[in-house]
């Protein structure tokens, strides 16, 4: 029984020693290709994970009765945001370290308010004018 361990744990080894790789020119070049071909997998795949960060791309868990209903960027990584948990909503300020609970809303936000966004905003207003001016 030692003598089948001490195989399985040599053998690795008598694959890689040299005397086997000048046995086979070609194995180095396989190696080498195998060894190539790995890294830039696990490159890749840290690529996609850093990508997937930066996007910040939401869970895809379904996340029943707790909701961001707005949110404004203050810094890099710091926000104030406004939480919907079931029929409330709380302002909560938002850091790389922590999250606080600012005041909870007296008054929800409406549908109307919610739906609203700067963006949205001045997209329509550009959208008139170019329709004026033509």
């Amino acid at each position: 029984m030692t003598f089948k361990v001490k195989e399985y744990l040599l053998f690795p080894l008598a694959l890689i020693s040299p005397s086997v790789m000048a046995a086979a020119p070609g194995t180095q070049l396989d190696w080498a290709t195998t060894f190539g071909s790995l890294l830039f997998v696990i490159a890749f795949i840290l690529f996609l994970a850093w990508l997937l960060n930066r996007m910040r791309v939401p869970a895809m868990v379904n996340q029943k009765g707790l909701s961001v209903v707005r949110q404004i960027a203050l810094g890099n990584r710091e926000r104030i945001m406004i939480v919907q948990a079931g029929e409330e909503q709380f302002l909560v300020g938002v850091t790389a370290q922590s999250i606080q609970l600012i005041s909870k809303l007296d008054k929800p936000l409406s549908q109307e308010e919610m739906a609203a966004s700067p963006f949205a905003n001045q997209l329509t207003q550009l959208l008139r004018k170019n329709d004026k001016n033509q």
